[in-house]
């Protein structure tokens, strides 16, 4: 959800995360990632304006910060 609010694709996010184009497909498809690639990966995210929402009795989420979105 984050890559496509971001208008990212596969290439985008591992180019700015420094990771494999198989490693974001890997992560979308629910393998398991070591916990430094899963951690670069978000602070890729978290550096474009990604805010990962913790559960919430709905689950997990993430949303764009007020900074990125204008709000």
């Amino acid at each position: 959800m984050a890559r496509v609010a971001l208008g990212w694709g596969v290439r985008e996010l591992a180019e700015v995360a420094q990771v494999a184009t198989q490693t974001i497909t890997r992560l979308e498809q629910g393998d398991r990632l070591k916990p430094k690639t899963v951690q670069a990966i978000r602070a890729a995210f978290e550096a474009a304006g990604i805010e990962f929402i913790p559960e919430n009795g709905g689950g997990p989420g993430v949303r764009l910060s007020h900074r990125q979105n204008g709000k």
